[in-house]
C-alpha cells in the first residue's frame, strides 16, 4: 500500500513539476492537499501544541498543515470553508491546556487584509498526523525526477523575429 502511495505521490509531483514550459509551475491547492493527504494517517482526536508553531501551510480554504516541531505536522480539515486563510500572514489556534481538539478548537486567520471585526474562526473538523519522514522522502524523489527531466529535455530554441 505504501508503495502505491509513493507512486501516486510521485506521479502527482511529476505532473506538477513537468507540466509547465520554461518556468516552474506551482501546484494548485487541490494538488498540494492531495500530496499531504497521501502522507496523513488516520484521524486523531487531538494533538499537543507547546509554545509557538514551527510553521503552517494553507491548502485552499478547506484544510491546512501546521508544523508543531520540525518533524511533527498535522493536517487540519475544516468543517466549512475558511475564507480568509489564503490571505493570512499569521494565524491563531485555540486550545485548552496546550491541546488542540477536533470539532472543538478553531483556527483564526490574521493579516492586513482581514478585518479585526470580521475575523471568522474556522472550526477544525478532523486532525490527521503527517508522516514527515515519508513526506520528505517523496519531496526528494520529486526533486530528483524534475532534475532528470530537465537534463533530458532538449535545449530551448531562441525566439525567431
Amino acid at each position: 500500500m505504501k508503495k502505491l502511495l509513493s507512486v501516486v505521490v510521485l506521479a502527482i509531483g511529476m505532473t506538477v513539476g513537468l507540466g509547465g514550459c520554461s518556468s516552474t509551475p506551482r501546484a494548485t491547492p487541490a494538488e498540494r492537499l492531495a500530496f499531504y493527504e497521501a502522507h496523513a494517517g488516520d484521524p486523531v482526536r487531538s494533538f499537543r501544541m507547546f509554545g509557538r508553531l514551527n510553521g503552517w501551510t494553507p491548502l485552499g480554504n478547506s484544510a491546512m498543515v501546521v508544523w508543531t516541531r520540525p518533524n511533527e505536522a498535522w493536517l487540519l480539515n475544516f468543517s466549512g470553508p475558511c475564507q480568509d486563510l489564503q490571505f493570512a500572514t499569521s494565524i491563531t489556534i485555540s486550545h485548552f491546556s496546550n491541546t488542540v481538539t477536533a470539532r472543538f478548537d478553531t483556527v483564526t486567520p490574521i493579516g492586513p487584509g482581514i478585518s479585526t471585526v470580521g475575523r471568522i474562526p474556522c472550526r477544525i473538523d478532523t486532525i490527521r498526523p503527517i508522516d514527515t519522514q515519508a513526506l520528505n522522502q517523496s519531496r526528494e524523489e520529486i526533486r530528483q525526477a524534475e532534475s532528470a527531466a530537465r537534463q533530458d529535455a532538449p535545449p530551448a530554441e531562441p525566439p525567431s523575429n
